[in-house]
């Protein structure tokens, strides 16, 4: 018996039993395809454009401005202005090598304080924290982030700088004077206290990022190193911070360039004395410091010119530390694969 093929028949709902958002794509959408439309378009996309070739305008203002002011300082003192040290504004003898050596050492030493403890807490949250306990940190991490430079300020003069001052600099005196880095009376402000308190505000700078990568790690590099029967911190070291590195830098530059850039905090308990000393408990001075004390107190055209040459080098050098931290924290956000542990 042979089959037959029946006609297929198509069946049509009645237009009262018909979904209301089938009534709506029947319905012409004159509102989106009309030349009605075409006229808001493109003013958001000419606003959006000029939006963005404000912050180019904006930046390039800035660098002409600086260039400009600081032609007569680089005229009359040429190369020799960074690597001088007389800053003597009664006899117009400008160098700025003091505060290049305050703002390179005072940073440097906030990393090597802030950077450990930083990644500690970006291990501890990510891989170790309670799932209850982990946002209250986060959160209270980010906070520390917001508080004014000016209260750090305050809260280093009150309380760092008499714990430096009693307790920390007369035991590394004790223990590490014969390094010549800790030498000399226990005034608590100096370097030293410079170092310790842009390390505090760096913390949640490096602590954040890093937190970031570190969630971006692959789950299967854990179960990978924990298989292999790696303890948990050999599973952390070689599963986790091997693959995050090149982020874990990125964030370690953001906190430099926060660092370089520094004034009002720095300012309150650096000493801001222009000159150069091995140990770290005498005062310094930093480029962000210098301007921030005696940018209304230059009379004298060459005193001006000076001071905005040393704030086109803090520009200059903050520029291309932010510049080197978003390269690498594209390549691991983006670019690099994952590494192999074995």
């Amino acid at each position: 018996m042979s089959q037959q093929t029946l006609p297929r028949q198509t069946f049509s709902a009645p237009e009262k039993d018909r979904p209301a958002a089938l009534k709506l794509e029947a319905k012409p959408a004159s509102l989106l395809q009309g030349r009605v439309s075409e006229v808001p378009d493109a003013l958001f996309g000419w606003t959006m454009r000029l939006c963005g070739l404000a912050v180019v305008a904006l930046l390039g203002m800035i660098v002409w401005e600086l260039v400009v002011r600081s032609q007569l300082s680089w005229h009359t003192f040429g190369w020799k202005f960074f690597v001088n040290s007389d800053w003597n504004p009664v006899e117009e003898q400008f160098g700025a090598l003091p505060f290049i050596y305050g703002t390179l050492v005072s940073s440097l030493l906030s990393l090597v304080i802030a950077v450990p403890l930083a990644v500690g807490v970006a291990v501890f949250i990510t891989e170790m924290c309670p799932v209850g306990l982990r946002g209250m940190l986060s959160f209270t991490t980010e906070l520390l982030a917001a508080i004014p430079s000016v209260i750090y300020g305050l809260w280093a003069i009150f309380v760092l700088v008499p714990l430096l001052r009693t307790y920390v600099q007369p035991f590394l005196s004790t223990t590490l004077g014969w390094t010549g880095l800790f030498t000399g009376p226990p005034y608590g402000i100096g370097m030293l206290a410079a170092g310790v308190i842009l390390a505090i505000m760096i913390i949640p700078i490096i602590s954040s990022i890093t937190r970031e990568v570190l969630t971006v790690v692959p789950q299967h590099q854990r179960e990978a190193v924990l298989a292999l029967g790696a303890t948990r911190w050999e599973m952390i070291r070689m599963g986790v911070l091997r693959n995050a590195r090149a982020g874990i830098v990125g964030g370690v530059i953001l906190g430099l360039g926060r660092a370089l850039g520094e004034t009002m905090a720095v300012t309150m308990v650096i000493g801001n004395r222009p000159e150069i000393a091995k140990s770290l408990f005498a005062p310094g001075y930093t480029m962000a410091s210098v301007l921030a004390n005696e940018f209304t107190e230059a009379t004298g055209d060459t005193y001006l010119s000076a001071l905005v040459e040393i704030g086109l080098a803090l520009f200059l050098v903050t520029i291309v530390v932010n510049a080197l931290a978003r390269l690498m924290v594209w390549s691991v956000t983006r670019g690099l694969p994952a590494r192999n542990v074995a």
